[in-house]
């Protein structure tokens, strides 16, 4: 569950937190390099997402390799989960020390298929004088609440 901005909680499916994992692994695989700062936020999140410590190191192992996974843009079933998606793709995308266009493009299409352009410019701003601590730190997705 999430806690939104009343402080109401809501719900995140199985279908949610699979597509928001994925979702992470298919940005962080743009630049075609996996850092060590990016493998230990995916096994956080993966973790917070209730995912096996063996699934997620072995779904990294073979990211770049995998033709499994397409870069389908995801379809989250709410607007309050694609934000904490591309609030957190930008922290991801940020965690190796430098943001690569590709995937600035990538989750730019993310908030339009998710009905968020408007919100996107904010958005990068926000990063750009955000401080640059842990990005584990500031994920959005830690103000989720699980069942």
């Amino acid at each position: 569950m999430m806690k939104g901005e009343e402080g109401v909680s809501m719900r995140i499916s199985l279908l949610d937190r699979s597509l928001y994992y994925k979702s992470l692994m298919i940005l962080i695989r743009k630049d075609r390099q996996i850092h060590d700062e990016e493998k230990k936020l995916m096994l956080s999140i993966g973790k917070m997402l209730g995912f096996d410590l063996k699934f997620c190191t072995k779904t990294m192992e073979e990211l770049l390799d995998n033709n499994h996974i397409v870069d389908a843009l995801p379809r989250f079933s709410g607007t309050d989960i694609a934000l904490c998606f591309i609030r957190d793709g930008l922290r991801m995308s940020a965690s190796d020390g430098q943001i690569h266009e590709a995937e600035v493009k990538w989750l730019e299409s993310v908030a339009e298929s998710n009905g968020l352009r408007h919100l996107w410019i904010a958005e990068l701003e926000k990063l750009s004088r955000a401080s640059h601590g842990h990005p584990y730190n500031s994920l959005e997705l830690r103000n989720f609440e699980w069942e």
